[in-house]
């Protein structure tokens, strides 16, 4: 990689960031929920419009695909999320969200970007505005991906089965990147699995509904709920081996509406995370076959229901490619700011383009928390205390977050677009 070129691309980044910042806070003050990104699509169109990229908008609903040929060279895919959470931010910012949207269910919530999805899309826009304005410095090209809904497991699939594969050229590598509670500067990352699968169910008690002051008319879906889920917690300690790694966590629990009312049924809403395929089946199995034998137990009318929510996959970083983009960090940043990661229990759905395109993928994390306050937290024992993603709190500081946000997407994409293509090759290209 040249050194020169990397440099004249990023000679830009230091006069771009005001514009930058405004972007930036402009989406945190206006986040969407999944499948709704229509505002923030149009931004995202709107910067590649601008630099000259070929533009499609509309790509499994609201996604965005910017495509800037420069020339013969390798086909490198950039991709950021960009939906919100139903999440009331409780940060303080001056351009904290105070955004409403109807929910899936139709009911009003607050929005909020409590991910960091507004990062992404900034340091996207950025990356590709330094790419247009220095195409002496790099040759191929260069696929910009904003894509919808990650947070409900919709938007990549979503793209993909609006005919992406048919419509664009496969890329030679897809890269990707999520801002994480680590010091604001740093990188981590790492060979093979980096974040988990995960599976969200709903479960359906059913019970027989009576007056609180005769019980014994009734088949009561409280007692019934209440104790699955305490058994449900013995699947991890003591039907999953200590070597292997899960988690099940229940997130709702549904039932009833007045304290003399024993109702008719109960939802219980639950999360499965996991790094190995055998794991997930036999948690799975473990879930079906307690709930199951709970409403056995409690002489259910009938058998509860078990519904997936969303779904996704591992997401696994090839070898070789990883380690391209490893030396290539070393050489643009400190050295003691480019860490080794494990992996970690969140979820994406950013597997879904390499994995189904069969092109390698490379995914890391930058970090985004105050590096002063980070080092307060772990000199004292405290990280946990630190706002993390979906926390209400949670709010990246804008610098140096952004800037290496931008320069981590920049020095990845310029590891492949610094090659160019054998001459018999790039010829059959053309």
């Amino acid at each position: 990689m040249s050194e020169k070129n990397v440099t004249g691309i990023l000679a830009n980044l230091a006069a771009a960031l005001p514009e930058l910042e405004a972007v930036y806070k402009d989406l945190h003050a206006h986040p969407e929920l999944s499948m709704q990104e229509t505002r923030t699509a149009g931004i995202a169109a709107d910067h590649l419009k601008k630099n000259g990229f070929e533009v499609t908008t509309g790509i499994g609903k609201t996604g965005v695909i910017g495509i800037l040929r420069n020339g013969d060279g390798p086909t490198v895919m950039l991709r950021a999320d960009m939906d919100g959470l139903p999440i009331k931010e409780a940060t303080g910012l001056p351009y904290a969200s105070t955004a409403t949207a109807p929910g899936p269910d139709g009911k009003t919530t607050p929005v909020a970007h409590s991910c960091g999805h507004d990062m992404h899309v900034t340091c996207l826009i950025g990356a590709t505005s330094l790419f247009a304005k220095s195409r002496d410095n790099w040759h191929g090209t260069l696929m910009a991906v904003f894509q919808p809904g990650e947070e409900t497991a919709q938007g990549a699939q979503a793209m993909i089965d609006d005919n992406l594969f048919k419509r664009f050229a496969k890329p030679d590598v897809v890269l990707g990147q999520h801002v994480m509670s680590l010091p604001s500067g740093n990188l981590a990352g790492r060979t093979g699995v980096i974040t988990s699968a995960a599976d969200s169910l709903q479960i359906r008690m059913f019970g027989r509904g009576a007056h609180g002051s005769m019980p014994e008319s009734s088949i009561d879906p409280v007692v019934m709920a209440a104790s699955t889920v305490m058994r449900l917690q013995t699947i991890v300690s003591r039907e999953v081996a200590p070597t292997d790694a899960a988690v099940v966590t229940i997130g709702a629990l549904q039932v009833g509406t007045k304290e003399n009312v024993i109702p008719d049924e109960a939802i219980i809403k639950l999360n499965v995370r996991t790094f190995d395929e055998g794991v997930r089946k036999r948690v799975l199995a473990a879930i079906e076959r307690i709930v199951n034998a709970e409403a056995a137990a409690a002489g259910a009318p009938k058998p509860p229901e078990i519904t997936t929510l969303d779904r996704y996959s591992l997401v696994m970083n090839d070898a070789d490619a990883t380690s391209k983009v490893a030396d290539a960090f070393r050489q643009h940043f400190p050295a003691d700011s480019v860490e080794q990661t494990k992996p970690t229990m969140a979820s994406e759905d950013f597997g879904c383009f390499g994995a189904e395109w069969h092109a390698p993928a490379v995914y890391w994390f930058f970090g985004g928390d105050d590096p002063a306050v980070y080092a307060k937290a772990k000199k004292e024992g405290t990280l946990n205390s630190l706002p993390t993603n979906h926390n209400p709190r949670f709010a990246p500081v804008i610098h140096p977050t952004m800037e290496t946000g931008v320069k981590a997407l920049v020095v990845a994409a310029h590891a492949w677009l610094a090659e160019r293509l054998p001459a018999r090759i790039a010829a059959s290209v053309k």
